[in-house]
């Protein structure tokens, strides 16, 4: 269970680039590198899932959780790169309609 995580932060932006399969065994190491982030006041997060091949509900767990932990910092989420799967399962669990779920180019402002 591989999983790889590229950061990249200002002060008011961070850009996390991952790849690999998000799972019970690699979400802990996802949760551990975005949480610090999601409690900075104001931070725009951009999480690039572009390399992602593999996402359980752990992942999405991840996820739901640094999107509230950011809302309560008034910060953002930003996703990006999903997979037609993932995306799916963003769309059946309805985290799409609450998330911000982009297609478009990574990094750009959120």
């Amino acid at each position: 269970m591989n999983l790889s995580i590229t950061i990249n932060s200002t002060e008011r932006q961070t850009h996390v680039s991952v790849s690999g399969e998000i799972d019970v065994y690699t979400a802990p190491k996802l949760k551990e590198k975005l949480f610090p982030f999601s409690e900075k006041e104001e931070m725009n997060l951009i999480v690039d899932l572009n390399g992602v091949t593999y996402m359980d509900s752990t992942g999405l767990g991840v996820m739901v959780g640094v999107f509230k932990s950011l809302r309560k910092h008034n910060g953002r989420l930003q996703l990006t790169g999903l997979s037609d799967r993932i995306n799916k399962l963003f769309m059946i669990t309805g985290l799409a309609d609450i998330m911000n779920i982009k297609s478009g180019v990574e990094g750009e402002e959120v």
